[in-house]
């Protein structure tokens, strides 16, 4: 059961303040992506702040006080909603990071470079990585010359793209229908970008649809 800000009186009540000894862990996702950024602990008072600023809040072992994640750097942690495991002594915090999580600079506090990374999290990358090429110089990369020759020339990519698809399909072609799906994806993917839209939009849809 997820709790959002006007719950948190609620999920704070179902919290076994008693057995975590009054500080209860928390560990922090990527709501997008659902990569895991970080891990904290929250006391009754840093749950109140994070409702009431619907910026993520912890209890600081070390400096024995609250304490905003962001609050010297920026990099602050929106609130999106929160869960609580079966045995309600630990946390699940869904968050929108504004800038890198760590204070080494990186998305994550776990070592990105050494772990394998999910599939959603690779493709909520690739995804920010085509936000990013939108005012890029048309010759740097195919990307960003996408973007420069307009939607009508990226829809028409996307269906030429599709054709390739449904073709390599009908062939019986397995490694031709991935390389065929990889090219559609990444042009819808592109598409989306142009109509300020996001795969986020979609997921939703498919989400309401499933309802």
């Amino acid at each position: 059961m997820s709790f959002n800000v006007s719950d948190v009186t609620s999920l704070s009540e179902r919290i076994d303040w008693e057995k975590v000894d009054g500080l209860v862990p928390a560990v922090v996702q990527d709501f997008q992506s659902s990569q895991v950024l970080m891990m904290g602990y929250m006391n009754p008072a840093a749950l109140q702040k994070t409702a009431e600023t619907q910026q993520v809040t912890f209890y600081s072992r070390t400096k024995e006080r609250l304490w905003t994640k962001g609050e010297t750097s920026g990099n602050v942690l929106q609130f999106v909603n929160a869960s609580l495991d079966c045995d309600n002594d630990t946390l699940l915090i869904k968050v929108n990071p504004i800038g890198p999580t760590c204070h080494t600079g990186t998305t994550t506090c776990w070592d990105a470079d050494k772990q394998e990374e999910s599939q959603m999290v690779w493709l909520h990358q690739l995804e920010q990585l085509l936000a990013a090429r939108k005012d890029a110089d048309p010759e740097s990369s195919y990307t960003a010359s996408l973007y420069a020759r307009g939607t009508k020339r990226i829809s028409q990519k996307v269906g030429e793209e599709g054709v390739e698809v449904a073709l390599a399909a009908t062939s019986g072609d397995k490694a031709e229908l991935v390389c065929e799906s990889a090219d559609l994806i990444y042009h819808l993917m592109v598409l989306l970008q142009d109509q300020g839209l996001s795969m986020n939009d979609v997921v939703n849809k498919l989400k309401e649809r499933h309802k």
